[in-house]
């Protein structure tokens, strides 16, 4: 048990490092305190364009790659007859990560959304479910203009797919997917209150065309 904590905790520090936080030293900002006020990809696309972003996705995907596919395996801290099996200490690690970017430590608990590292850790246990939430994304983007709505349509098309498909809801991905949609939308909740009020801001290719 002393094991999988650590892998826990190793996996919530790699979460805690935002990266739009890291990269915004660099340029001796903190994005907390520009547009949107989110440490995330969206927010850094905004504010400093698609190269920005761009880096800060890849900080966000890659951590939780790491914390999935490297801390919770053998690669870290070694095995041990824990009677867990390693699909579950592998989510358990993904989750981890995914809590340390949208409360870091390392930078006062306010950190991201989330859906970035949330890709990481999907990537690694079942990558096909990628494609599901990018369609979805995708087309909501398309008909709304809403980044945040189609963020939380498509964390919940994940779960939703799968029970559809047949999976038991006591099946490890499938309660993954159900915590991690449910916490997803905990995080846009203001999103949400910006959209009732008809003051949450659209997609604009403008975005795109920025450096």
């Amino acid at each position: 048990m002393l094991t999988i904590t650590l892998k826990l905790v190793i996996s919530y520090l790699l979460g805690s490092l935002n990266g739009s936080l890291v990269l915004g030293r660099f340029r001796g900002i903190d994005i907390r305190n520009e547009g949107s006020g989110n440490a995330g990809g969206t927010n850094a696309l905004r504010t400093h364009g698609r190269l920005f972003a761009l880096g800060v996705i890849v900080i966000d995907v890659g951590k939780s790659v790491l914390a999935t596919g490297w801390v919770a395996g053998a690669g870290l801290l070694g095995e041990a007859a824990t009677g867990v099996s390693a699909t579950w200490i592998a989510l358990a690690c993904g989750a981890a990560a995914v809590v340390g970017h949208c409360w870091p430590v390392l930078y006062g608990f306010r950190g991201g959304k989330g859906m970035a590292t949330l890709l990481g850790v999907y990537l690694v246990i079942a990558p096909a479910l990628i494609l599901i939430m990018l369609m979805v994304w995708l087309v909501t983007v398309g008909f709304t203009g809403y980044v945040g709505l189609a963020t939380i349509l498509g964390a919940a098309a994940v779960p939703l797919w799968m029970i559809a498909s047949g999976v038991p809801l006591t099946a490890p991905l499938a309660v993954f997917g159900i915590a991690m949609a449910l916490m997803i939308v905990f995080t846009h909740r203001s999103n949400i209150a910006r959209m009732k009020s008809g003051e949450e801001a659209r997609f604009s290719w403008s975005w795109l065309a920025r450096r």
